[in-house]
């Protein structure tokens, strides 16, 4: 529960360019990092930080079923082409799940808000078990947190119901910062601050669902910046594209929302799922639900343990068999 300080300062997401802006969680945990001292027979300490790195992989077989009973000898892992030695594995694994449900509320969401409020209600009724937290956020020409991490399902299921075409909701504050009112869906916004701001400070699964049809309108950030923003903390994306063809064609408006929630989830280890009927929705929840149920959590230190910069790739695979393998394709050491 918020105390009278935190309901002052924890408030609405914004554009990341408003200068002085900071969110405040209630719920914060340490990165994922061990630090060893190497002593040196002479000279100064040398001190050298290596990261355990989690990776989170789906399995299915050619016919796309989930495979849950693979062991740790079943997969080798690869990062920038070297392999690595698998030290920690289990599977269904039973990691705490850090959620953000991230609803696109523009116009070209109206005919299928309703079912999607619905959906997502009785997703997190399903998903979240007491150790794991969620929160809502909206987005279209503001994005806003309308219910910080919390497990409360009424409190969350409050905040979906919030969600209005291009009205917002009352979030955490009764009225967000100032923004800019161009375009009208911050989706690569909505992704930037939900990862800075709100997943960094977290550890174990942490996973956006974004309920939208991927077509980006007035972000201040790129797909690119979205994308790094989300590698760098460690999130998983999974999109439930819904896309109302009706609002584009009449509009004349270009469409390319489905590459981009491609690029999004399979960079980060997640998957699309392309809902063709409005009344197919509930189907697409039930397929997260089932990966997020059937995933193995892989974790290796570095072969490499030099801090830089650069992006690492992971490759992840199963030595034997004809398998797809589910995983991010990489991370930013911390």
């Amino acid at each position: 529960m918020m105390t009278g300080q935190q309901k002052n300062i924890a408030g609405c997401l914004q554009p990341a360019s408003i200068a002085g802006f900071v969110l405040v969680l209630l719920f914060s945990a340490a990165p994922n990092t061990a630090a060893q001292e190497v002593p040196q027979t002479t000279g100064p300490t040398l001190k050298v930080t290596t990261e355990a790195v989690n990776v989170y992989a789906v399995v299915r077989n050619k016919h796309g079923r989930l495979i849950p009973d693979l062991t740790k000898n079943d997969f080798e892992i690869k990062e920038d082409n070297i392999p690595q030695k698998i030290t920690y594995f289990t599977r269904e694994t039973d990691t705490p799940l850090t959620l953000a449900i991230m609803i696109d509320t523009s116009p070209s969401q109206e005919r299928v808000l309703d079912v999607e409020q619905r959906e997502a209600k009785a997703f997190l009724r399903q998903i979240l078990r007491p150790k794991d937290l969620a929160c809502v956020i909206h987005f279209d020409l503001e994005v806003e947190l309308l219910q910080d991490f919390t497990i409360d399902q009424h409190l969350l299921d409050n905040a979906i119901d919030e969600t209005v075409i291009n009205g917002g909701g009352h979030g955490v504050l009764p009225s967000p910062l100032p923004t800019r009112s161009i375009g009208g869906t911050h989706l690569y916004d909505s992704i930037y601050l939900a990862a800075n701001e709100l997943m960094s400070h977290e550890v174990g699964r942490k996973v956006l669902i974004l309920l939208t049809d991927g077509e980006d309108q007035g972000s201040q950030e790129s797909l690119k910046q979205a994308l790094e923003a989300a590698q760098k903390s460690d999130c998983i994306i999974y999109a439930i594209d819904i896309v109302d063809r009706a609002f584009y064609g009449f509009g004349d408006i270009g469409f390319n929302g489905g590459s981009v929630l491609r690029k999004l989830c399979e960079q980060t280890g997640g998957d699309v799922i392309k809902v063709q009927k409005i009344k197919n929705t509930s189907a697409a929840f039930q397929e997260i639900a089932d990966e997020l149920r059937t995933q193995y959590l892989l974790g290796y230190t570095p072969s490499n343990p030099r801090k830089d910069s650069g992006f690492r790739k992971i490759k992840v695979r199963v030595t034997h068999g004809n398998y797809k393998v589910q995983a991010r394709a990489g991370y930013y050491p911390h």
